[in-house]
């Protein structure tokens, strides 16, 4: 049975994060509904050399079940609760949106989209990824973690010895595909 997922990429530093973890997704035969901020955009021009954000560039092929979204689009099926999601990563989250989330804003299709997930009682999980951390941010995150979101920072472990960029980057996108029960065959449990 095909599930639905929004992923959301905004401005903090970890493209490969988003474009790993959408690629995950739509490999796994799941619906994914992809949002990117302005700012998300560059991110992924400066850290991919991806000038044009479409489905396939970020990607690396066409898929037909996977949907790019725009920012802007409040009228978007994404805003309203009623469009059924099994879970949404905001991926890498900036520490913007998670204030402006926190915040209750819903100006934008992300922000819009997370409140519908938090209202409706929907997996939620903000990948942060800048450090360090101010007090504000820090109680945006237990504000958040109250409210139902999840907190999982982009933080590989080391215990598994990676030997590539590529195998921290495996790490942190399992740990996110598990908090969406999503199977997978990332390198990432510790097995003795």
């Amino acid at each position: 049975m095909t599930r639905r997922f929004v992923v959301a990429i905004t401005g903090a530093s970890g493209a490969a994060y988003a474009r790993r973890l959408a690629q995950c997704l739509a490999a796994a035969g799941e619906e994914l509904h992809l949002i990117v901020s302005p700012y998300g955009r560059r991110l992924i021009a400066d850290e991919l050399d991806i000038q044009n954000v479409t489905v396939e560039s970020l990607l690396g092929r066409p898929a037909d079940n996977v949907t790019l979204h725009g920012y802007q689009d409040l009228a978007s099926p994404l805003a309203s609760g009623s469009f059924l999601t099994d879970g949404m990563a905001v991926c890498p989250c900036s520490s913007n949106t998670l204030g402006a989330i926190a915040s209750g804003l819903g100006d934008n299709l992300i922000t819009r989209a997370a409140h519908v997930h938090l209202k409706e009682g929907r997996r939620l999980i903000l990948v942060p990824r800048e450090m360090p951390l101010s007090l504000i941010e820090l109680r945006n995150m237990l504000a958040l973690s109250e409210a139902g979101a999840v907190i999982c920072p982009a933080a590989p472990g080391f215990y598994l010895r990676p030997r590539s960029v590529d195998d921290l980057i495996d790490f942190v996108v399992g740990k996110v595909l598990d908090l969406l029960n999503v199977e997978h065959d990332l390198k990432i449990r510790w097995i003795p």
